[in-house]
């Protein structure tokens, strides 16, 4: 069958784009850097048969030369030169030191990074910051703009990106574009209904930053954490 029959939900790019690359098998990621098949091949008949040619697989590509390449009907030059550039670019990057992002060490360290950034936002823009099981940040994701109390703070949205990503822990952080930083009943209630939400998936949020202008307010440091909400 040619990936062009196959379902769109099922085809290799858009399975790619819509669910990421761990979505996609070794042949279908390889069919995608193979672009098109040959004669009676899809691409993704021909990306199966690169994986056979030899019992180690995908590490077998690791080693091969051109011309194990070139050997197979289908495999010119120019699919071959993208298969070996992508390998090779794999192990360039496997190679490459690691970076630590930025260690969270207090409340401030999150402010400062975003008080820049949102505190002259005439809308609220709400920001789930992901942390390794390290302190370290993985990634800043910006979850909605707009009304704190909207469906978009659903904890399915504000967790989508950290289950994703092996996140340790999270920290959430928000403003107020009216410039006091002082939680309204609502930001208490999300941030309790979130913080229950994380306990389930086993990330716990370590505490919710609202920017003000110029300042802020942790409500971990303001004990709102701590604040019994089980009978809501």
């Amino acid at each position: 069958m040619k990936i062009t029959e196959l379902p769109e939900y099922e085809m290799p790019r858009e399975k790619l784009l819509r669910s990421g690359g761990s979505s996609l098998s070794v042949a279908e990621l390889l069919a995608i850097i193979l672009r098109s098949g040959a004669a009676g091949k899809s691409a993704l008949d021909l990306a199966t048969e690169l994986m056979t040619l030899n019992r180690q697989g995908l590490r077998f590509l690791t080693e091969c030369t051109p011309e194990e390449l070139t050997a197979v009907k289908g495999m010119g030059k120019a699919k071959t030169c993208q298969v070996l550039a992508a390998v090779e670019l794999g192990r360039r990057i496997a190679a490459l030191p690691r970076t630590k992002g930025p260690g969270v060490t207090c409340s401030s360290d999150i402010a400062d990074m975003l008080m820049e950034k949102l505190r002259d936002e005439k809308k609220e823009h709400f920001i789930c910051v992901l942390l390794n099981s390290k302190g370290e940040i993985i990634e800043e994701d910006e979850v909605s703009i707009g009304d704190l109390n909207s469906s978009q703070t659903h904890p399915r949205e504000v967790f989508v990106r950290a289950v994703r990503r092996s996140a340790g822990a999270v920290i959430l952080v928000h403003n107020h574009p009216s410039g006091s930083p002082e939680p309204s009943q609502a930001d208490i209630e999300t941030t309790h209904r979130l913080v229950r939400a994380g306990e389930l998936l086993g990330i716990p949020v370590i505490d919710h930053i609202i920017i003000g202008d110029g300042t802020f307010v942790s409500m971990k440091a303001s004990s709102q954490l701590t604040l019994d909400y089980t009978s809501k």
